[in-house]
């Protein structure tokens, strides 16, 4: 009786591509930023605009999850899944707040870099969490989770050449300073799309 007075599924998976969505978009306004580094403000604002949303699509997924019967997967998953998506929403946040609390003035050639990469990978992660809905192809699943690792690796990649060149050719202390804590938020953005990858490996492996 309880099992059928309780929501069966809800709406999961429009929730996890709703949050994919503000995550894109959070990604594309860093992106824009660091390209040109103008407008400061104004994708700062969008960026927090689209990280509330962010905040509310998760709070809304996870009081779902205690309500619903039966869940289109496992529950640790579920939850590991919104908050570690929530999760990458976050730094790109701490990325534009660092930006304006550091007054920093221009971007180096390397944080644009790491900025592109931040934006592939989230779009990937969208891809990823679009496709969770057909398990029954995982191959197509794993790809995406796949190329979410290799931009990852990508990044790291970047981030050592941009360490290296910044103790190498920076003089002014403060700029390394600077600089060093924008260049190890960006590559974790990479970091935390990687996170979103290996819970969706795990949903992909125990269901299909």
């Amino acid at each position: 009786m309880l099992g059928r007075l309780m929501p069966r599924e809800g709406k999961f998976f429009d929730l996890f591509n709703a949050h994919a969505e503000r995550i894109v978009e959070g990604a594309r306004e860093l992106a824009a930023m660091m390209s040109r580094f103008d407008e400061l403000d104004a994708h700062a604002q969008r960026i927090d605009s689209a990280e509330r949303a962010a905040d509310k699509i998760t709070h809304e997924t996870i009081t779902l999850l205690h309500r619903t019967f039966i869940t289109p997967f496992d529950r640790e998953q579920i939850h590991g899944l919104i908050t570690k998506m929530d999760d990458i929403l976050d730094l790109i946040q701490d990325v534009a707040e660092s930006i304006a609390l550091y007054d920093l003035r221009a971007a180096t050639p390397e944080a644009k870099q790491l900025a592109e990469i931040c934006q592939q990978s989230c779009d990937r992660v969208k891809a990823a969490v679009a496709l969770l809905t057909n398990l029954k192809d995982p191959q197509a699943i794993l790809k995406s989770c796949e190329e979410i690792d290799r931009l990852e690796s990508d990044a790291d990649r970047v981030m050592r050449s941009a360490m290296s060149k910044l103790f190498r050719e920076e003089n002014d202390l403060k700029q390394v300073m600077k600089l060093r804590v924008i260049y190890d938020l960006l590559e974790s953005i990479t970091d935390r799309c990687e996170d979103v990858a290996n819970v969706i490996e795990g949903i992909v492996i125990e269901n299909s």
